[in-house]
């Protein structure tokens, strides 16, 4: 699956030649219920063609919509879909993202991309990686509360021991080693077949298998961990689990564990064993989060008022923003002054305001939580915890 990374949010948060188009659809990942997906997503691309043609009139506009439309066509792409799809396009890039949650249908046509669903994709507190583990071979998952998927390994990942070990490899096969007397083997005073190395082979597959989990170790910390920031969580037999936190230097690599191998249950059993050791981690750092804000907020030092925030966000303040899931509230912000204008979703120009703060919350370095509704510590959509 192709989720969305760092780097690439990085990306689309920079400046695009506009009409930046941001097309949101929940898509179905069994038969029946996707077969109604590429007709939704047909309808989207109408809308965006009204759209493109309202609010830019007269510019020739044929090439981005030409990108979407072999998407429209293959039956390839629709058969084997997530939870919810993301595409992003400008003249310059056309961008598709698969997401794990359910996102509400949404066409945004503006001169910057609309990047909340994104942002909680990336940034949600209950998302998580597992790394699944035998002596033969290493697995990456990613997931969240509603599903895990398998993902592609980073190229300097090696997948079996093999590849990690290669020519290193201890020879899998026993010596044996045969001394018969004057009449070899078949003589009646042959002596028995005398198998030599048993225990030494022991030893080197022992050996073999901790260079292995190290070999891994390294290399998904350098290429998943660090880059991606999310608690990892070992699935793999019991016997697996003491050798490899021995070897491990993973900073990110939480204590308790999924003592299975994970090709020995299904995804939906992977995900709950996950999430149950996840969820203790998701409610404290929510709480933790609430509670910052709360004693900010006592000190003048955090606002749940859209128009202050604003103002904060201008002058390099905020920190940390936490982001009602789901809300918007149709605007913009002047992005020198901080001034916001309120207007309707049908008015060119005019884009989610919460949105909007999200993205340059991270463009001046804060941090972006999205959160349920339920979860909230305001009921305005936005809570700011200021830095200064």
């Amino acid at each position: 699956m192709r989720q969305i990374t760092t780097d690439q949010l990085t990306a689309l948060l920079s400046d695009h030649t506009p009409p930046c188009v941001s097309l949101y659809q929940s898509t179905h990942r069994r038969f029946p219920d996707n077969q109604q997906d590429p007709i939704r997503f047909r309808n989207l691309l109408s809308q965006m063609e009204e759209s493109l043609e309202r609010s830019y009139p007269g510019k020739d506009l044929r090439g981005l919509i030409e990108k979407f439309r072999p998407l429209a066509r293959d039956d390839s792409f629709w058969n084997h879909r997530t939870e919810g799809l993301a595409i992003l396009a400008s003249p310059e890039t056309f961008q598709v993202f698969e997401l794990q949650r359910a996102v509400p249908e949404l066409l945004v046509v503006a001169d910057s991309f609309h990047i909340k669903p994104l942002v909680r994709s990336l940034q949600a507190l209950d998302r998580f990686q597992i790394l699944g583990l035998n002596r033969h071979e290493a697995k990456l998952f990613e997931g969240n509360r509603i599903a895990v998927d398998e993902i592609e390994l980073a190229a300097g990942v090696p997948r079996t021991i093999e590849a990690a070990l290669g020519s290193e490899l201890t020879d899998p096969h026993l010596t044996e080693a045969s001394y018969g007397g004057a009449g070899g083997r078949g003589s009646a005073h042959a002596v028995p077949s005398m198998h030599h190395g048993s225990g030494q082979k022991k030893d080197e597959v022992e050996i073999d298998e901790e260079r292995f989990f190290r070999v891994i170790d390294r290399a998904i910390l350098e290429h998943h961990s660090r880059p991606s920031g999310l608690p990892l969580i070992l699935a793999a037999l019991p016997e697996h689990h003491d050798l490899f936190r021995k070897v491990s230097h993973n900073p990110l690599l939480i204590d308790e564990g999924i003592r299975f191998d994970p090709s020995s249950i299904s995804a939906d059993r992977l995900r709950e064993e996950a999430w149950s050791t996840i969820e203790p981690r998701y409610r404290q750092r929510l709480a933790t989060l609430c509670d910052n804000f709360a004693a900010a907020r006592s000190k003048q030092l955090g606002s749940a008022d859209v128009a202050d925030v604003a103002q904060a966000l201008v002058a390099g303040r905020v920190g940390t923003l936490m982001v009602e899931n789901d809300r918007q509230i149709p605007g913009r912000i002047d992005r020198e002054t901080g001034r916001i204008e309120f207007g309707g979703f049908d008015q060119p120009r005019i884009d989610d305001l919460l949105d909007d703060l999200a993205e340059l919350t991270l463009k001046m370095g804060g941090e972006v939580v999205i959160v349920p509704v339920d979860q909230m510590p305001t009921k305005s959509g936005i809570a700011a915890t200021y830095r200064f």
